[in-house]
């Protein structure tokens, strides 16, 4: 049990630093993809900045997962990515089998974040004064 964080972040590292390199490297397909799908990622090709910054995010996350560094950070940096992956897959491609990648990252990230809570501890603290230590 003791090896399971280190199991899942560095399984959670590996997707998202492939996942983001390929993004970086090529540029999705939009064949197969449904109108609502397509628009979507149609918007974020011609805005030329986000889905460099999506993959971007992916790969350097995935990177500091893998060399187990500023990992809290970098599960708080990958958190929307993962939430939109999910809505992404619920609202505009809702095909058999497209939620098992999402759902698995989801678990991870939401064991991790549970496994790193001491960590997270202060930042949900209700009130805090500026410059206040932990």
């Amino acid at each position: 049990m003791r090896f399971l964080p280190h199991i899942a972040r560095v399984l959670m590292g590996l997707i998202f630093f492939a996942a983001g390199l390929v993004g970086l490297i090529m540029h999705p397909q939009a064949k197969d993809m449904p109108e609502g799908a397509m628009a979507l990622m149609g918007g974020f090709m011609k805005s030329g900045y986000m889905l460099p910054l999506i993959s971007g995010t992916e790969a350097l996350v995935g990177l500091l997962l893998l060399i187990n560094c500023f990992v809290p950070l970098a599960l708080a940096l990958i958190a929307p990515v993962i939430v939109n992956i999910i809505l992404f897959h619920l609202f505009l491609m809702p095909a058999p089998g497209a939620f098992a990648p999402g759902i698995i990252v989801t678990i991870m990230e939401i064991y991790l974040a549970w496994s790193y809570r001491r960590v997270y501890a202060p930042m949900l603290a209700c009130k805090v004064k500026p410059g206040a230590g932990a």
